[in-house]
């Protein structure tokens, strides 16, 4: 019973690490201010790339500033919603975020 489990498991936390190697190859953008800052960030929530329309650069730093922010935060969180999505297939639409800590060191 228990060695079924167990396997069960280890399958279970193959797979996520399997699919987190794979959320790390897929992308998604966030655009603000009609696209002059665009942060892009993988499947695994990290920012791969800023940019930023040259023209923005002699403007307000504060508002570049705020803009930077809207996008990262905008990419942020739909990168955290590729990997919820992803990784429920897996749980068959349990938490998330629950199960990551159960295999986290």
């Amino acid at each position: 019973m228990f060695g079924n489990m167990f396997e069960q498991m280890q399958k279970a936390q193959q797979e996520m690490m399997k699919i987190q190697s794979e959320l790390k190859n897929k992308t998604v953008e966030a655009s603000v201010g009609g696209g002059k800052v665009i942060a892009t960030a993988n499947g695994n929530q990290q920012i791969v790339k800023v940019h930023i329309d040259p023209e923005l650069m002699a403007e307000d730093p504060e508002f570049l500033e705020d803009m930077i922010v809207a996008a990262v935060n905008q990419a942020l969180e739909k990168s955290k919603n590729l990997f919820q999505k992803e990784m429920s297939q897996l749980t068959n639409g349990l938490d998330v975020n629950n199960i990551m800590k159960m295999f986290q060191k």
